[in-house]
Parts: C-alpha cells; structure tokens; sequence
C-alpha cells in the first residue's frame, strides 16, 4: 500500500495511507482548532479538506482568520446563499454582483419585485442550511455534462462561459440538490459559516461577512451611495456592450466584433470625461481639480484626458506634480517598522504646497521645486509658474482628497475627482470579478514594461500598497464631486499575454506563487485580443504602452 510522509506544523512526521484526506488528520492532530481549519497548504499547493492526500510533504493548516481563508469563507458564504434562493424562487436569476462597504451587493431578478420579507426569508433559509452542516461536495463532469447541467437549469451564463472555454471536464459544487460553479476553493461543509447577515438593499440585497481580525462581529455598514451609483453606471455601460459577463465577451471576440467593442467602450469614456468637465465649467469658481485614486487606477492618463476637455471648454489647465514636494529623505516620516512610509501624507511638504497653491489662485508667480529621487532632496532650478487668464491647477495623486492637502484653498476653488478601475464584468453570474485583480494585474504588466519590475516583485509589494490605499485613499472616496470608472470591459483580454508571460516566471518556492496560480487560472476565462485595437489614447494604455501622452 502506497505511504507518504506528512510533516506537520510542530515538526513531528507522520505517515499516512493512500485515500487519506487532509480531514483525516485534521481531527487526528489537530481536534482543539478544527472548527477554525478551512483549507490545507501541502507542499506549494492549496487543498480543501475532503481532497486525498497524493504525495509526501509539509503541512500548513490555512485558518478562517488569513486572507485565503476569508475568501473560502465568502465563496462558501455566496454558495449558501445561492442555495436559499434558488430553494425559495427556484425560477429567477440571481446575480452577485459588486463589492460595496465590506458587502456584497447583488440582484434576484424574478416575476415579482424583490421585497424586504422575501430577503429575510431567504436569510432564515440561510441559517437552516448552515445549522444543518451540509457536506459542500465537488464532482467532476465533462464540459458536455456540464454544460447540459446549466442549459437545463437555464443558466445561460455558465453555458456561454463554458463554451468558450478550452477544457475536457470541470469541477462543479453540491450543496444538497444544488449544483453550481465557483471560481476557486470552497469549504467542506456550510457549518463553517459562523458570522453573516443579509439585508435589502434596493433593487437587490446585501450579504455581509466578518473581517478577518474579528470572525465574530460584523463591520459597521456605511453609505456609499458615489460608489454605488458608478457601479450602476457601468452595469448601464454593459448593457449597451452587450457584454455582462465573460462569456458574452468572448463570443464578440470569437464573433469578429472586437473593432466595435473597443470603440464603443472609449467612446463611453470619452463621454464621460466630457461630462465632467462640463461639470466643472458650471461649478463658478473653480481654479483647482483635484484628482485621486489607487495603484493602477489610470490617474495619470485621465488627467491629461480631462486636461483635453477643459480646454474645449476655454480653460487652460495647469498640472501641478505632488512628487516634487517630498520632503528631503530625512524628514520623511516613518512606519511603526522604523522604515520610510513615503505614502504618508506627511511625506509632502504640506506648508510650501498651500502657500504656492494661495499665491498661484491669487495670480502670483512661485518657483516650483524638483525633487531628485536619486538624493532624495528637493532642489530648485528657477521653474517659475503663474496661472494664466482661465488656468486651472490639476493636481493628481494618492492624497488629493486628503483635507490636509489643499486646507488653505476655499472649498468653492476645488473640485474633487475619484478614479478607480471598478470592473462590473463577471465570470458569469455568481462568479464576480475583484475590482482588486483587474489593477493587480494592469500594475504587472506597467512594471514589467516600464519600472523593471518582475511580476513577482509586484505581488510582493501589492500587500504594502494595499495597506496604504486602505490608509490614505478609500477613506475619502465618498468626498468628491464626481466619479470615475477607468476600467475598460475588453482589458483583461488584451492584458492576458503580457501578464501571463511574467506569471509563469515565478517559481513554486515563491512566497507569491499561489496567488500567482490563482491570476492564471483567471486569465485563463479570456479569449486574447491584439492590442493594436487600443487607441493611442486610451486609459489603457498607460499600462500596455504606445501612450500619445508620454513616452513608453
């Protein structure tokens, strides 16, 4: 009988038998933490419990309070949930849709209205399934059964995404009489579910999770109405597409209608850019545009674009560039690590910043400094500036929002701008694509092409950006005049090849290696589109190259 050797966390080493689950030795081992264990690490290798053990190697337990693990948990969350529905309108569709305040917002679309009672019926439903512990089974079909599965269930989502696909079998999930697909792991049984609640939300509903920090409480829900209504916008967007979901997108791709597609979409942008500046012509008094966003988010591009716009409308921008009021290297402030955080505000010498902004809105002329990020000091070359008759300061950066930045300006003198690539695409429509995965992977391939950087480097680095959006930017989201979506419906499709090649560089050893699998398994969903369709002035081409705005 075939062995293998399993080294556990504490270092001793056992031997297991062929047809042993990771289970197994989970309530063998480690009976006093179990009910916290939602997924095994072996090796280099992720693994849910009821998978078989097939080689010798080292055991890392992957609990409910690690990112991995609070994604099973909201995958299995959403399983849950997809159950109640369909238990209770077994005909209606059920699309999840978008992330909005640690919340996941989604639509049942059905004869009737969705009503606030039927939402806390499907919740009561919930909890009946998660009392009862279901065992979440996985069973492997070919993409013919599969795709017979869904057609009967009239899922045409699952079956346009499937036929585009080039596989010979899937892995489809059982809870009870329920089948169904999820992009990535999921726990073993629905007993896992602790913490949860779900609300109407006009149209549709909220499913709400626990952060991992706090398995026990639920986060406080905040109004994002901005945020919500783009969201609304591009689900608007989409429909004029024809493109809701993946599926769709690679049958225009497979269809020949990739030309259209991508002139639509930037003309969709174009449009929106138009309107803002319009909105900014018919605020009076405004002399200074305020723009920010995260990593990857397209700020740059965008401003240029707008810049565009306002002179159509008889303005003549100025751009301001934060980077050259760092402070000397010195002076900058430092982390609780003792390391610089040159992603504090504090890093910007908010003094001489307010004082040129008061003197160019009142006419005057300032010398603006360079910053040398070799010698990490600010020099001074003699660059003077004056803000011409109908100019307009545009300044773009990760702290524009921040108060702190402009709190000498008169409020009537700003106007605040947040951009972000928030995709509304999803794999189909229990499958939502992170909004985090789309600019997770426009900064590989910018860093690749442009900076130098590996893939790999960029994974690394992303737990450290995200900490600092997280800080300096989502905080002040809300606090704008307008929004807007950078995300490009066709991008993914253009990205793939570009990403793909600096993924498979990274090596099983690599700390980053999982989530490097994961991005491919991704990319995977995605028919490959040239990217000599993107026009020279698309956002997106701040990350692909071949900009008219700048050199790269």
């Amino acid at each position: 009988m075939e062995k293998y050797n399993i080294t556990l966390e504490d270092g001793s080493i056992i031997e297991v038998g062929k047809n042993t689950k990771f289970i197994d030795i989970i309530n063998s081992h480690y009976s006093s933490i179990k009910d916290s264990v939602i997924l095994c690490r072996l090796n280099y290798e992720y693994y849910e419990l009821n998978s078989e053990i097939k080689e010798s190697g080292n055991l890392t337990l992957v609990q409910l309070n690690s990112e991995e693990g609070m994604n099973v948990y909201k995958r299995t969350l959403q399983f849950v949930f997809v159950k109640a529905a369909f238990d209770l309108f077994p005909q209606s569709k059920i699309t999840i849709e978008h992330s909005i305040s640690k919340c996941i917002f989604g639509e049942i679309h059905k004869k009737t209205i969705l009503s606030k009672e039927e939402v806390e019926k499907i919740k009561e439903r919930m909890i009946e399934i998660i009392n009862s512990d279901l065992p979440i089974e996985k069973n492997s079909f070919t993409k013919k059964e599969a795709i017979e599965l869904f057609d009967k269930e009239g899922m045409d989502d699952k079956v346009s995404l499937l036929k585009s696909m080039e596989l010979d079998s899937i892995d489809l999930y059982k809870i009870g009489d329920r089948y169904d697909y999820f992009y990535g792991l999921m726990a073993n049984s629905t007993g896992i579910i602790k913490t949860f609640d779900l609300k109407y939300y006009e149209p549709g509903f909220i499913l709400r999770y626990p952060e991992r920090e706090d398995l026990d409480n639920l986060p406080e829900f905040k109004e994002q109405k901005k945020l919500f209504n783009i969201f609304y916008e591009t689900e608007k967007w989409l429909g004029i597409l024809e493109v809701g979901d993946v599926g769709s997108l690679n049958k225009k791709i497979e269809d020949g209608k990739i030309r259209e597609l991508v002139m639509v979409s930037e003309a969709l942008h174009e449009k929106k850019i138009a309107y803002i500046a319009d909105n900014i012509t018919n605020k009076h008094g405004v002399k200074m545009v305020l723009i920010a966003g995260p990593s990857s988010s397209g700020k740059t591009t965008f401003s240029k674009r707008l810049s565009i716009q306002l002179r159509v409308n008889g303005f003549v921008p100025v751009p301001i560039s934060l980077d050259d009021y760092f402070v000397n290297r010195e002076d900058n402030p430092k982390d609780e690590n003792g390391e610089y955080d040159f992603e504090s505000i504090l890093s910007l010498d908010l003094k001489t910043l307010n004082e040129h902004f008061i003197k160019l809105l009142n006419g005057e002329e300032v010398e603006i400094p360079s910053y040398n990020f070799k010698t990490g000091r600010r020099e001074w070359h003699g660059n003077k500036l004056r803000l011409p008759k109908n100019g307009i300061l545009i300044v773009e950066g990760i702290h524009a929002l921040n108060p702190k930045l402009t709190e000498k300006v008169k409020e009537e003198n700003k106007y605040k701008i947040y951009i972000s690539a928030l995709t509304q695409l999803n794999l189909d429509n229990h499958n939502r694509i992170h909004t985090t995965d789309v600019r997770k992977i426009r900064r590989i391939v910018r860093d690749y092409l442009s900076r130098g950087y590996g893939g790999e480097d960029t994974l690394k680095m992303w737990p450290s950006i995200k900490r600092g959006e997280k800080k300096n930017i989502f905080v002040y989201q809300e606090d704008c005049e307008d929004m807007f979506n950078s995300t490009l419906v066709y991008e993914l499709s253009v990205l793939k090849p570009f990403a793909l090649k600096e993924l498979n560089k990274i090596k099983k050893d690599s700390p980053v290696y999982a989530e490097a699998y994961r991005l491919k398994s991704f990319l995977s969903f995605f028919k490959e589109i040239p990217m000599e369709y993107v026009p020279e002035n698309s956002i997106f081409r701040e990350f692909i190259g071949g900009s008219c705005f700048y050199d790269y």
